[in-house]
């Protein structure tokens, strides 16, 4: 599961802060694909069970892109008259990519989204939505299936998901004897508690900054609270739960319990090694990271598990979703291949090809996954996981929650003047829809 490393950081980068070509790709997308009329936009018609022919274009990045090629021809086999054309795009340039590509009308057939792209995009017309029947959204995690709709209509499929666990320390753990948090009193107990068996931090957590959003929004969603209303467009970023959650995020620093500084990628995994962080949060590459870099022994000395909770133990879900623009020139094919991804079968094969954890809930039941004492932990966190609402403007109304609550972390504000903050520039903003 090396391939995570590398390309998770940037998929993260480019996912939350690509804004660049926001505005562009809002005014070039008015009056395309927005078939439907009052009714909103609709798919072209159902999908046959006829073999794929002619050539697909595929845009996918990072490392699915230099990959999946490999889980092509598969499909190629079963289909001897398609052409499935994959080029690998960088993270650090796919966003302002697409966009250009739709302003151009010069688009692929398919394209990989990060989760937190499609409001964006979706509000631009460039997509196709999913066509009936394609595939069954029950069959995907609901948090997953939630990252492609966009006022109620669904554009495209998820692909691939990922979602936060808690990592810690067992032989602290034990030596403290304490087990793995459920609450949020036994979370704070159990973090000071490895600090007693030498550990300087007994999480590890963000201090604001970049995309630390993730990590407070869910303390939110535990309590009941949420990004938006019911209305789906008036912010709730100043409600009790946010408060709660921005106060308790905030009293890990205040209590010296979690460093005042961010760890980046390779200091977190060496000072988990070392002893010196007891516990953090991450998506599943970090196992194969800890192991190698821990050595064979090391296997015995950390374990993962659900969140610690309020209500609920949600986390936050990510992933990869791919979307069929509304231009497609081999349209039919192009959901074909979609659908095929999507099967459970192929699903446990793209794991074993890229380290991808599957959207289809079903894949989970392979033994690769079921017999897997880290991987089955991370498929019980995706029954409980959630996105944030997929609207065109979430990258900027994010960026603004990041920059709050670095000033709460550090001191230089008051929580209900940062949630004061986030919830005006929140409205200000708005939802772009």
């Amino acid at each position: 599961m090396n391939r995570w490393r590398s390309n998770r950081g940037l998929r993260r980068v480019t996912t939350a802060g690509a804004v660049v070509a926001a505005g562009a790709i809002m005014l070039t997308g008015c009056g395309r694909g927005d078939g439907g009329g009052a009714g909103g936009p609709e798919s072209k018609g159902a999908i046959n069970d006829e073999p794929a022919t002619g050539t697909v274009e595929v845009w996918a990045m990072g490392n699915e892109g230099e990959v999946l090629g490999e889980l092509a021809k598969q499909f190629e086999e079963e289909n001897p008259d398609v052409t499935i054309d994959v080029t690998a795009v960088p993270w650090e340039s796919a966003h302002d990519r697409i966009a250009t590509s739709i302003a151009g009308g010069e688009t692929p057939d398919i394209s990989m989204l990060g989760t937190t792209w499609v409001g964006e995009f979706a509000a631009t017309g460039a997509f196709e939505p999913t066509p009936d029947g394609l595939v069954d959204e029950g069959d995907f995690f609901e948090g997953s299936w939630d990252t492609t709709i966009v006022d109620e209509v669904a554009y495209g499929v998820p692909w691939y998901v990922d979602t936060r666990v808690l990592y810690y320390r067992t032989d602290l753990a034990e030596a403290a004897g304490v087990e793995a948090p459920e609450t949020w009193d036994e979370y704070k107990a159990f973090a000071k508690a490895l600090q007693q068996q030498g550990a300087t931090s007994g999480v590890s957590l963000p201090p604001g900054g970049f995309d630390s959003w993730q990590y407070v929004t869910p303390l939110a969603w535990q309590q009941g609270g949420d990004i938006l209303a019911d209305d789906g467009t008036t912010f709730t970023l100043d409600s009790p739960e946010w408060k709660e959650a921005f106060e308790f995020y905030a009293s890990f620093f205040e209590e010296g319990i979690s460093e005042p500084v961010r760890l980046e990628g390779g200091e977190i995994e060496q000072k988990f090694i070392s002893g010196e962080v007891g516990s953090f949060y991450s998506g599943p590459y970090h196992v194969s990271l800890l192991l190698e870099q821990g050595g064979p022994e090391f296997a015995d000395k950390f374990a993962v598990a659900m969140v610690p909770g309020a209500d609920s133990r949600t986390s936050f879900t990510g992933g990869g979703n791919l979307a069929v623009f509304d231009d497609s020139e081999n349209r039919d094919a192009s959901w074909k291949f979609v659908r095929w991804l999507s099967e459970p079968e192929t699903q446990v094969a793209w794991y074993d090809i890229s380290s991808d954890l599957p959207s289809v809930q079903a894949a989970w039941d392979d033994p690769v996954f079921a017999d897997d004492p880290y991987l089955s932990v991370f498929g019980e966190q995706l029954a409980d996981s959630k996105a944030p609402p997929a609207i065109p403007t979430w990258a900027q109304v994010s960026a603004v929650i990041d920059q709050e609550l670095e000033k709460v972390t550090r001191g230089e504000t008051s929580v209900d003047d940062a949630l004061a903050a986030v919830q005006q520039q929140a409205e200000s903003i708005g939802t772009g829809q």
